[in-house]
């Protein structure tokens, strides 16, 4: 593979040591460009416990300190700088030694030479720190913006930042038409908007399928004649997981069990599992935290039923892509998810899933009864769920469109900030 050039890859999600539970899609589309002949270097926050530089499943990975005890470095992970802003409010107080920290690790790492290109994730704050540091070298600086970006922190001041970002980068990627809209409303006459969905891993179907070892999940947590609904993402509010426990209830009510697995972690998972309780339904729910890559292949192969309920924020976040459901569908799984953000981009309703309107117990425990009840049904949006999966949402398409746009840039003279 010819090289193709260097990329400084700024982020403020990125794992912080190897196992993390933080979410890994930065870091694999690291390694798939990689793959291509790229050079890639991630800079990050810190955060307690990690190293300030190492190499990370391959990719040349750098943390930047932001306050001292590193205690205090709370912005970021465990759900998200959104949540932890929301959940938090003293961590704004923050954001000024954050967004300085890693500009001037930023400007130094260019300034000392190498790199061709900064690739940030997200408008703020690694979209406006990208364009302050690569535009006095005219280095090319391209942004990808991943939703919660856009759609949240919509006071005066951060619209204006991060419009002043979009205008100057040589191009921006979205993840989907929800994300490009709130993008286009922000910039109306920017011409450089490219929609580039992230990517998931395209596995064999029949590896997916380990007869003993579905069979063996089943009997551990599936209860009675019911389904197996499993539900993937942060333990937060707007991924709608409350609204998801309030609909089996109502399927107990129509006479029919389910039972449900909750992979994830995050700030409200506490009081989720209090809900269960308070709902009569604890038994019939496992919150299994975080697991590994293949432990929730596994359980996807196992289940009848993958649940996306994601409904607005108070902040205005919404789903731009889903992540978790693409997996779902690259697993073959029937996924029922909220006619919310970007989801729609992924799932036809009645074609390669179900949709259902948000925050709407009502509407699930209807859709899982029609999912339980008609198996032909499950098995066809299944079927076709991974056809779309293989054919828009992988992993490699994804860093080829990358790829492909990096080199377009590169070539291009940069015009001067």
């Amino acid at each position: 593979m010819r090289p193709r050039g260097r990329i400084l890859c700024l982020t403020s999600n990125f794992p912080r040591w190897p196992g993390d539970s933080t979410t890994p899609f930065v870091l694999h589309l690291a390694q798939d460009l990689q793959k291509l002949g790229w050079q890639v270097t991630a800079l990050a926050p810190h955060a307690q416990g990690a190293k300030t530089r190492e190499t990370l499943d391959g990719v040349e990975s750098r943390r930047f300190r932001y306050l001292w005890p590193s205690a205090l470095e709370t912005v970021c992970y465990q759900g998200g700088a959104l949540i932890n802003l929301r959940r938090q409010r003293a961590n704004y107080l923050k954001l000024p030694a954050l967004i300085l920290a890693e500009y001037l690790h930023a400007a130094l790492l260019l300034r000392r030479g190498g790199f061709d290109l900064v690739h940030s994730h997200w408008l703020l704050p690694q979209g406006l720190v990208g364009t302050l540091a690569a535009g006095p070298l005219k280095i090319p600086h391209v942004c990808t913006v991943h939703g919660g970006d856009v759609f949240g922190l919509r006071a005066g001041i951060y619209q204006r930042c991060k419009a002043f970002a979009i205008r100057r980068c040589q191009a921006v990627t979205v993840n989907s038409s929800a994300t490009r809209q709130a993008v286009a409303a922000l910039c109306p006459d920017y011409a450089g908007l490219h929609t580039v969905p992230m990517g998931v891993a395209a596995r064999d179907e029949a590896s997916l399928r380990d007869r003993q070892e579905v069979a063996a999940i089943r009997r551990r947590f599936r209860r009675g004649s019911g389904p197996l609904l499993v539900f993937a993402g942060r333990l937060v509010e707007e991924k709608g997981l409350g609204d998801l426990l309030a609909a089996l209830p109502l399927l107990r009510a129509a006479g029919r069990e389910a039972t449900l697995v909750v992979i994830g972690e995050g700030q409200g998972r506490q009081d989720f599992e209090r809900l269960a309780g308070q709902l009569g339904i604890g038994e019939v729910v496992s919150f299994v935290g975080w697991l590994e890559r293949a432990a929730i292949d596994a359980l996807l192969a196992a289940a009848d039923i993958f649940v996306a309920p994601s409904k607005t924020s108070p902040e205005g976040w919404v789903e731009a892509q889903g992540l978790t459901i693409i997996e779902a569908m690259m697993a073959g799984r029937p996924v029922i998810a909220s006619r919310s953000g970007g989801i729609v981009d992924s799932i036809t309703d009645g074609e390669s899933g179900l949709l259902v309107n948000e925050a709407s117990p009502h509407e699930l425990a209807h859709a899982i009864l029609r999912l339980a009840n008609d198996p032909g049904l499950g098995a066809r949006l299944g079927a076709t769920a991974r056809t779309v999966a293989l054919a828009k949402f992988s992993r490699e398409s994804s860093a080829l469109a990358f790829s492909s746009l990096f080199e377009r840039l590169i070539d291009q003279p940069c015009p001067t900030a």
